[in-house]
């Protein structure tokens, strides 16, 4: 157990000195600082903005600390105690090894938005009505995943498939670090298993495209003209009311110079619906900013990604054998059935340790 202890203590060390390096502690006393200021609850937004990143910031800079001053005492006590006494404290050496362990991968979440809410959409691919059924599977699988995260979620687009499940979905998923964790979903998702809807049971392969953007604050560095929009109305489809389905409340925006296009159609007011997709416009056009700003250093032109062969990132097998495998960091499990029921930390783990 003291080599445990040795271990932790470097460990923690290390993860104090990166976030050193990170300037979190200064940032956090920026951020107390801002808080403090007169007229901060004039714009609740962006006030809940501001405490929420702090928080944020926090919960990664104070555990450390406080681990690192247990590990001291405990070190102490260690070296002092007899064999009896070691063996009570070998239970707290384990439990602050489990409490590292859980607080390690969230150390790893050090940019701009990642303690941010984030905008998921799901796009069935090649394959007609088997990928739009693996469409609707994958919403599932991110729900409860989000469930399982305590995480609040909104629909904010849906498009039904034709037989079944859905064509694309956008969702808001409310909770930090959402969009540190489900950035790692981004990319396409590859379904192999014997057809539900073939008469023969043939083995299909279906594929579905998750998209994943930071929810960006109004207060963000970004500027948009709108003579540069195009705003169109209609009437939302699906479930949601009478209210709902006989007034043009749902929204599409269409921003002429990127031909971005974002829509909303959750809510029963028109206004509400707009503000959602302008800010779905916000968080496209930063991610744009940050592609070009990426391709350009690299000194090669982003390509557009599509759900099709080739492209993915993770791959389900249901048949012949079970196996959900990441085509990126090679992490893999056989329990297909808790994977679709949303336990993706795993997954998410070892992409965000790459």
């Amino acid at each position: 157990m003291n080599e445990i202890l040795q271990e932790l203590t470097e460990a923690l060390t290390n993860a104090k000195q990166m976030l050193e390096g990170n300037e979190i502690p200064n940032k956090i006393k920026e951020l107390e600082a801002q808080t403090q200021a007169d007229g901060i609850w004039d714009n609740q937004r962006e006030a809940n903005a501001l405490f929420g990143k702090l928080k944020a910031l926090k919960n990664q800079w104070e555990p450390v600390e406080t681990m690192l001053n247990e590990l001291q005492d405990l070190q102490e006590l260690y070296e002092l105690a007899d064999e009896a006494e070691q063996q009570t404290l070998d239970a707290n050496i384990t439990e602050l090894q489990a409490q590292w362990q859980e607080l390690e991968t969230k150390l790893y979440l050090s940019g701009e938005y990642d303690h941010n809410n984030c905008y998921l959409s799901i796009t069935s691919g090649a394959g007609g009505t088997e990928a739009q059924d693996w469409a609707g599977m994958l919403l599932r699988m991110y729900l409860r995943y989000c469930e399982r995260m305590d995480w609040k979620t909104e629909i904010v687009e849906r498009t039904e498939g034709a037989e079944a499940g859905i064509k694309s979905i956008t969702v808001l998923v409310q909770g930090s670090p959402a969009y540190g964790f489900l950035q790692c979903e981004r990319g396409t998702h590859r379904l192999v298993r014997l057809s539900p809807f073939n008469a023969k049971s043939l083995r299909q392969t279906s594929f579905a495209l998750v998209e994943v953007l930071p929810e960006i604050p109004e207060s963000a560095d970004i500027t948009i003209d709108p003579s540069d929009l195009r705003v169109d109305t209609f009437r939302a489809s699906g479930a949601g009311g009478q209210h709902v389905n006989k007034t043009d409340s749902a929204i599409r925006i269409t921003h002429e110079p990127s031909g971005i296009v974002v829509a909303s159609q959750n809510s029963r007011s028109q206004q509400a619906n707009r503000i959602t997709a302008m800010n779905m416009l916000r968080a496209k056009l930063v991610e744009q900013q940050e592609q070009e700003r990426a391709a350009k250093q690299d000194g090669l032109k982003g390509a557009n990604k599509s759900a099709d062969f080739g492209q993915q990132i993770r791959s389900y097998v249901l048949h012949p054998y079970q196996m959900v495998k990441d085509l990126r960091s090679n992490y893999e499990s056989n329990k297909t059935d808790a994977v679709l029921d949303g336990d993706l930390q795993g997954f998410v783990d070892s992409v965000l340790k790459l």
